[in-house]
């Protein structure tokens, strides 16, 4: 009884969304990765300065978005309603999106510090909480001078920066991505079910960061094992911001999520200890560590029955046009 009234609540709800078909996912994909490789051709062909890189990197954030422009003005899919659609507006349920947009914005800093914590308790780093010796060579090594001056202040003021970060820059960068990841691709596979919607948008995400991780980019390795994490970090990170996208209807908790993730990439570096390397793949927040960490919240998540049909209600709000279809392929 309760799995037919589930059901049949979870078919009343997908009949708002407008249903795209296989063809334009299709399209969005594949268009979207072939960007990202021709955006990342000149890291292909030889050194360019760190300046550049990180424009090329920032770029490619960008390609998703266009994917998007792509399905929507040349495929029309959906019809019409796209905003809706892709969560951008309206803000409905106002409260709700808001509280979740607060959780995105220190929601990966949080995760990020357990993560840390882990990786130093299994042994994959070792950390120096007292003195911050990594942190004060590499501040030594770029000539500043910390005289009188604690380590653990400095730390303290750049971590507490984090959420502002999250938002300006990071949030208009995250926001290329989001809107393809987030918004459309979450929105048209979402009538097929939940957790295919999520698990095919994190593999999605993960493989296109391929031509990044093949030139050793966040694992420091150039072969298929470093796309490999990549996806399985992508997966569970996936999980969590199409969760917020979900529970809310809006692509904003997500982009800031991930503003906020990508502000608290080095943080690991800022409590190691001077003279260690540590492996990338063994550090938060794309390693090891943080998988397991991540997994612990999306396992709580689902026994708390966050993920059942009848808590995502904010998603896609009923509109006139819900009706319309776009079926291809």
């Amino acid at each position: 009884m309760t799995d037919t009234t589930e059901n049949d609540s979870t078919r009343r709800r997908d009949s708002g969304i407008p249903r795209v078909g296989w063809g334009p996912i299709t399209v969005f994909v594949l268009v979207a990765l072939a960007l990202a490789w021709a955006v990342a051709i000149p890291l292909w062909l030889g050194p360019v300065p760190p300046l550049v890189g990180q424009v090329i990197a920032v770029a490619m954030m960008f390609t998703p978005a266009l994917a998007v422009l792509v399905v929507t003005l040349v495929m029309r899919a959906p019809r019409r309603g796209a905003l809706r659609f892709l969560g951008m507006w309206p803000l409905k349920p106002v409260g709700r999106t808001v509280w979740f947009c607060v959780i995105g914005l220190f929601g990966p800093l949080v995760l990020t510090m357990v993560g840390i914590a882990l990786s130093g308790m299994l042994g994959f780093v070792e950390l120096d909480l007292q003195d911050l010796s990594g942190f004060t060579a590499q501040i030594e090594a770029a000539g500043a001078d910390l005289a009188g001056v604690s380590p653990w202040a400095i730390v303290i003021t750049q971590l507490a920066t984090v959420p502002f970060v999250a938002v300006v820059p990071n949030a208009i960068a995250a926001f290329g991505e989001e809107i393809g990841w987030r918004g459309w691709l979450t929105a048209a596979l979402r009538p097929r079910g939940v957790w295919p919607t999520l698990l095919i948008t994190g593999v999605v995400w993960g493989l296109w960061h391929a031509p990044l991780i093949l030139l050793g980019h966040n694992y420091g390795r150039t072969d298929v094992s470093g796309v490999l994490m990549m996806v399985v970090a992508c997966v569970l990170l996936g999980v969590l911001f199409g969760w917020l996208r979900l529970r809310t209807g809006s692509v904003w908790p997500a982009v800031f999520a991930h503003g906020a993730l990508n502000s608290v990439g080095q943080a690991t570096l800022l409590f190691t200890a001077a003279g260690t390397e540590p492996d990338p793949a063994l550090i938060a927040p794309m390693g090891v560590p943080m998988w397991i960490v991540l997994a612990v919240v999306i396992i709580v998540l689902m026994v708390t029955g966050q993920f059942r049909s009848d808590r995502l209600t904010g998603f896609v709000p009923q509109h006139p046009d819900a009706g319309s279809s776009v079926r291809s392929g």
